[in-house]
């Protein structure tokens, strides 16, 4: 679980893992953009962010995958969590509010790249943490169109909570009837580019998600999710081979559903107990120990 604080700062925020249990491309703006319809849920395990007042701007890193991140906001492949602190204080500093120095700690335990909104979620969890540190609000309407110029998973991170989005990721809809599942996440630790999957993908007005009423059991929902797609998950093989390997990998360990999530490579596994998603976590890092291999829960109903 996402619990406890960092220590040395003065609030803790959680930036959970997002998983894609299905991706559908609906369509493709005239700007480039793809037209998304997604189901969405989040792990109880992630990143957590740090935030402490400071007498200068301060960013540091630990965790696994500290070491894969820039320390810088300023290119473009800049942190996000430093982009999400310069876009809020921006915004705030029309409205007159005091927005001092601050140190921000990011624990980075989510693989980078990985189809599972990492850094999204960092942003997302920076936003929420200044805005409480800084004590503060701003207009719902403002702070969704900060977090889609962070990025388009960010606004569905900044919500946190089982959804649907739609649009290129910025309509949303609670998904609040969405059962919590005992869930594996396995990555093999190769990064994959998000825009090189889209350009990659052949059809892009595929069938919209299809959601059935009723529905009331984890038995339902699962035979629900079983139907539905991630789009991105053929190009995404065919780039890196090794997702099929991740995906047969779960298939084998007992899981009732394997999709790959996002853009990729983060393949997940529902299970039908946390004792059998346990099992099957220590089985594939057994099997596997050069991959990323995560037993956990989502959010959702009744958690």
């Amino acid at each position: 679980m996402l619990k406890g604080e960092i220590a040395g700062f003065a609030l803790t925020q959680t930036a959970p893992a997002k998983i894609n249990l299905a991706l559908h491309v609906v369509g493709q703006r005239a700007d480039g953009h793809h037209l998304l319809e997604s189901l969405v849920t989040f792990a109880d395990r992630g990143d957590r962010i740090g935030l402490t007042p400071s007498d200068e701007d301060r960013f540091t890193l630990s965790g696994p995958f500290a070491a894969e991140l820039s320390t810088t906001g300023e290119d473009q492949g800049g942190n996000l969590v430093l982009k999400a602190r310069d876009l809020l204080r921006q915004a705030l500093a029309s409205q007159n509010v005091d927005t001092g120095p601050v140190h921000i700690h990011l624990e980075k335990n989510l693989p980078v790249a990985s189809g599972i909104g990492g850094g999204s979620a960092d942003a997302a969890a920076t936003l929420r943490g200044l805005l409480d540190l800084w004590r503060t609000s701003i207009e719902p309407a403002l702070l969704a169109a900060l977090a889609l110029k962070l990025g388009a998973d960010v606004p569905m991170c900044l919500d946190g909570r089982p959804l649907i989005a739609r649009g290129i990721g910025e309509e949303i809809a609670p998904a609040s009837e969405l059962p919590s599942f005992p869930i594996v996440l396995a990555n093999p630790l190769i990064a994959v580019s998000t825009p090189v999957i889209f350009r990659t993908l052949e059809k892009k007005n595929n069938p919209p998600l299809a959601i059935p009423g009723g529905l009331l059991s984890p038995a339902a929902w699962l035979s629900a999710i079983a139907a539905m797609r991630n789009d991105l998950e053929p190009p995404a093989r065919l780039l890196q081979p090794v997702i099929a390997d991740v995906s047969g990998a779960l298939a084998t360990s007992g899981a009732a559903l394997v999709r790959m999530s996002g853009s990729g490579a983060t393949c997940f596994g529902l299970f039908d107990s946390d004792e059998s998603a346990q099992r099957a976590a220590r089985t594939l890092s057994a099997a596997h120990p050069e991959w990323y291999v995560l037993a956990c829960r989502t959010v959702g109903r009744g958690n």
